[in-house]
């Protein structure tokens, strides 16, 4: 098991994260038990594309809100979905975190929260944010220290 495969099944360690690139990551994922959704929000000019963007990658159950606390709700729950944890693959998010920051720190106030929620349960939850610029004040997944 690579050292980062590890660090993705340490429950202690789930929170958001930063990576320079995808690649490595899902390399370092395939074939394990985790399960792995990729959420592009390029497409996300606002709260409600970015929210339906999640509903889709995460196939969120119908009595998904489409509000913040439903998304809070359904991050802390995914009962439907398989896996001795759960990563978060975020790609495409400059232009939404640009045009709309107060949407975005909400939504990193919520992933943050759904990942102390998941650590208090032993089950990792991470969230990696693919930022090539290093430009998000996220620590960075792959020198992450255990808390």
């Amino acid at each position: 098991m690579s050292k980062l495969l590890a660090r993705l099944h340490d429950a202690r360690r789930s929170g958001v994260y930063r990576v320079p690139q995808s690649d490595e990551v899902l390399d370092a994922v395939r074939g394990s038990a985790l399960d792995v959704a990729r959420i592009d929000l390029g497409a996300a000019s606002d709260k409600e594309q970015l929210l339906a963007q999640f509903a889709s990658a995460l196939a969120f159950p119908d009595w998904f809100g489409r509000n913040w606390d439903a998304l809070e709700d359904c991050l802390s729950d995914l009962a439907w979905r398989a896996g001795e944890g759960h990563l978060l693959l975020i790609e495409k998010f400059g232009d939404l975190r640009a045009h709309r920051p107060d949407d975005f720190g909400v939504l990193l106030d919520i992933l943050s929260s759904s990942a102390q929620y998941w650590r208090e349960r032993g089950k990792p939850f991470f969230v990696a944010f693919v930022d090539r610029t290093s430009s998000l004040a996220l620590p960075d997944l792959f020198r992450a220290r255990c808390a």
